[in-house]
């Protein structure tokens, strides 16, 4: 076979564990599939051009029309007349899921693997290990996250040893917790929680392998091949689904790829058709568009959605950046319940309990719960009150169950499915979906909220520190804004690439389409009415920038105030500040893993908006690649 693409010198020497002949192999015999991903990229890039020039919003797929890449009609996706998945056995009852990396960033074997012991003892019903928004990529923790994870579904010495130290430290906290510990038998418990892997999306290259021209190479495809080829065989023999968490999707058509991937994939290892099953994120305002297409597209392989807040909320900005009208209120106002998002939310779950010409439905997990249990007792209390209420809404909207940011919040949130005693809530009658312009228009529906210079101080804040955790390779990091901390009843929340994204989108909105605040801030010296402009922000970013140089390690670590930090700030800067508006602020922060000169972080930043301005070009490849 001749290979068309290659490994970064030396790595497949120190992971040959990760890239062994098998699961090279698969990655070159999928290669060519790296075509028609960048082709649907580029499709997304030239139709968010094509949208911004004539003023038009998103409308529904036209009923007569194929869904792109397969033979089947719109108006059959969406009266269900198409053969979809019956639900495997250990995703019958996913009352909580976890969400993390399966490693972390420095440190031993030891201590990375970790990640992966609290997170199958942590009674979740499901984890989603992350290669995607939650694992930083410096390095080579894209195969750490990947070793970690073999090692521990082959119940590896090394995990096991992990496992039984890490059971011991989680049932010490619940003790104090709750009074009683959480973990009776650990060697038991490992067997609990079904494994899920999150792969990255069509819209990244990996950082490792690349095409033989030099050309970057699809993040999905590798990702999807080295989890799988390494872990078929031992979760089979398990009686153990293998299931994909597919984030960013836009498109049906986007879908259709990937099932090319998962099914050409499945035919390389002579697994069955359907073997695979995916849970899709609707993060993507554009798929929220077209559901059941995507349901459709992806066939047998398909099991769920996820109703995830943080992309969605980007992509919503994103998609209507053209429009003057669209401004968004602060980031603290916008839940499910509000506008848009208490739209899209009912069409997911009317889309998952339409069935498909077999009787089946499908699953509807709910979305983050980014809490973490740890402040002062009245902040630790109100805030985990606040996620029992969110839990408790989700499970009478329907939800079969959601997720959360940490493995404490496990055993706090589970319960109100518990109550229930239900495995799941497929099948409860819902009215059909519709597609009418009302339809349309409602899923870019704002709301009266604040649009506050508080609201703007936690948006720069948060937004600065997410790009410095992630220059520090931690792209899941505990954060609140500077104000507060040592506020020991504020606390921190699990950020991750997402909540970056629309941070950003957000203040872009403000500085560009002429935000009105709608309170005074005798502070800043802002009245009600006053308009949110590039100047006001450049100050308030200056002052935010210097509170964070200034706050102790436990906040923003000392070594990144003079590397890291600078960086995330030009980044956050240029983004906002830019007249046309980047599609994604995880491509700068790319361009920078493992760059510590502000210097060269400002020529990559350059590069890539004069790219995007030009003529749409992402630049998406590893710049360190040799």
């Amino acid at each position: 076979m001749n290979k068309t693409i290659q490994i970064r010198t030396g790595l497949e020497a120190s992971y040959s564990d990760i890239y062994t002949p098998e699961a090279f192999a698969a990655v070159q015999a999928l290669a060519e599939l790296d075509h028609d991903v960048k082709e649907v990229m580029r499709s997304r890039i030239d139709r968010r051009a094509q949208r911004a020039l004539d003023n038009e919003r998103m409308t529904f797929l036209d009923p007569g029309s194929t869904i792109a890449r397969t033979g089947i009609k719109v108006q059959d996706a969406r009266d269900g007349n198409f053969e979809g998945s019956e639900i495997p056995h250990d995703l019958q009852c996913q009352w909580i899921q976890g969400t993390g990396p399966a490693a972390k960033p420095t440190g031993s074997l030891e201590r990375s693997i970790r990640n992966v012991a609290y997170a199958l003892l942590s009674g979740a019903d499901g984890w989603m290990f992350d290669g995607e928004d939650a694992l930083g990529q410096t390095h080579s923790m894209s195969l750490d996250n990947q070793r970690n994870l073999k090692l521990a579904i082959a119940r590896d010495e090394v995990f096991m040893t992990a496992a039984e130290g890490v059971a011991g430290d989680m049932n010490a906290w619940a003790d104090g917790f709750f009074g009683h510990p959480i973990v009776n038998d650990w060697s038991e418990q490992l067997d609990f929680t079904t494994l899920i892997f999150r792969a990255r999306g069509h819209h990244l290259d990996d950082r490792h392998i690349r095409n033989i021209d030099g050309s970057g190479f699809s993040a999905s495809i590798v990702d999807t091949c080295l989890f799988i080829v390494n872990n078929h065989r031992p979760l089979l023999e398990a009686g153990r689904s293998i299931v994909l968490y597919l984030p960013k999707i836009q498109t049906a058509e986007e879908a259709a790829v990937w099932n090319q991937i998962l099914s050409r994939l499945e035919e390389h290892l002579g697994l069955e058709v359907g073997t695979i099953k995916v849970y899709v994120l609707i993060e993507q305002v554009e798929a929220a568009f077209q559901l059941m297409e995507i349901r459709a597209a992806l066939g047998k392989h398909f099991v769920g959605f996820n109703t995830g807040r943080w992309d969605y909320i980007n992509s919503v900005s994103d998609a209507v950046a053209w429009d003057p009208e669209f401004i968004n209120p602060n980031i603290e106002s916008i839940g499910m319940t509000f506008g848009y998002m208490r739209v899209y939310e009912d069409r997911v779950r009317r889309s998952m309990n339409t069935a498909d010409q077999n009787g089946n439905f499908a699953l509807w997990q709910g979305g983050m719960e980014p809490n973490i249990p740890v402040g002062s007792e009245e902040g630790v209390a109100a805030s985990m009150a606040r996620a029992v209420q969110g839990a408790e809404r989700e499970q009478r909207e329907g939800a079969n169950g959601k997720w959360v940011a940490h493995w404490k919040m496990v055993n706090i949130v589970r319960p109100v499915w518990e109550k229930t005693g239900e495995l799941n809530q497929m099948g409860r009658e819902f009215p059909p979906l519709t597609y009418t312009d009302q339809d349309a228009a409602d899923l870019f529906l704002l709301e009266p909220a604040p649009r506050t210079i508080r609201g703007a101080r936690n948006l720069l804040s948060v937004g600065i520190q997410y790009g410095n955790a992630l220059g520090q390779g931690m792209q899941a990091a505990a954060l609140k804004p500077a104000d507060f901390f040592g506020n020991e009843d504020i606390l921190y929340l699990m950020e991750d690439a997402a909540t970056g994204e629309i941070r950003l989108s957000i203040l872009w909105e403000w500085v560009h389409k002429g935000a009105r605040l709608t309170e005074d801030d005798l502070e800043s010296g802002v009245r009600v009415g006053d308009v949110f402009t590039s100047e006001l922000f450049q100050r308030l970013y200056s002052e935010e920038m210097e509170k964070l140089r200034n706050a102790g390690n436990r906040d923003v670590h000392d070594e990144s105030k003079a590397t890291s930090l600078p960086i995330a700030g030009e980044i956050v800067d240029s983004y906002v500040r830019s007249s046309v508006k980047a599609p994604w602020y995880i491509d700068l922060l790319n361009l920078n893993i493992d760059n510590f000169d502000l210097e060269t972080g400002r020529q990559r930043i350059k590069m890539y908006l004069d790219a995007f301005s030009a003529d749409g070009t992402r630049i998406t490849e590893n710049l360190d690649f040799a």
